[in-house]
């Protein structure tokens, strides 16, 4: 179908592969929580955008490039796991009443949400590494075969990331009653991105 081998698995690894927990998904949940639905949005535009830039970079030959010079993808996963880990530390440290980590206007979100989807060397493997496995060199028809792949993981990441909004809006109204909740569960969030960093850094 369109030059992709395997239409059906390839749609199903994307929705297994959004499904993982990791930085993209506690971005989501992260800006919900923070900035309601429009927050959670501008966040799922963002994971949308930054999967966007790696998968056109490896159409664009970034995985030979990084396959020729393997310190270049070293350099990439230290650069994500500090960044992770830098947001994670002023979870932590954020005392009540403080300025949110994360900003709450959309624009920051979007912006937030991008930079730690182009961080994440999962996402960077995929694309460069698994990705290209679902195009078929015997039916592929140039730019409307990668187009095709980038409109399904959009549509894709946009159903998922709506779901993901809703229902943490809908848990985030019934927790705001409970302030101390909503700290505990900050913190959480801290130390789940300081371990996505360590965890980047350890897998090198």
């Amino acid at each position: 179908m369109f030059g992709i081998a395997d239409y059906g698995a390839f749609v199903a690894t994307i929705v297994l592969f959004l499904a993982i927990p990791g930085p993209g998904n506690l971005a989501l949940i992260t800006s919900t929580s923070k900035g309601g639905v429009r927050g959670g949005l501008g966040a799922t535009l963002g994971v949308i955008a930054g999967d966007q830039v790696l998968m056109w970079l490896a159409v664009a030959g970034v995985a030979t490039l990084l396959a020729a010079w393997p310190v270049a993808f070293q350099a990439v996963q230290w650069l994500g796991a500090g960044y992770l880990a830098w947001l994670g530390f002023r979870m932590l440290r954020a005392q009540p009443g403080d300025a949110p980590v994360l900003n709450i206007r959309p624009s920051q979100f979007f912006r937030q949400a991008a930079a730690i989807t182009l961080l994440n060397p999962k996402a960077i493997i995929f694309y460069m590494a698994f990705f290209p496995l679902f195009v078929d060199p015997a039916h592929h028809q140039g730019l409307l075969t990668f187009g095709v792949m980038a409109a399904t993981i959009a549509a894709l990441t946009f159903a998922y990331g709506l779901i993901v909004v809703l229902l943490t809006h809908h848990l985030a109204s019934r927790l705001r009653a409970n302030p101390a909740i909503t700290r505990v569960l900050e913190k959480l969030a801290g130390v789940f991105l300081i371990g996505f960093g360590v965890k980047l850094v350890l897998s090198k």
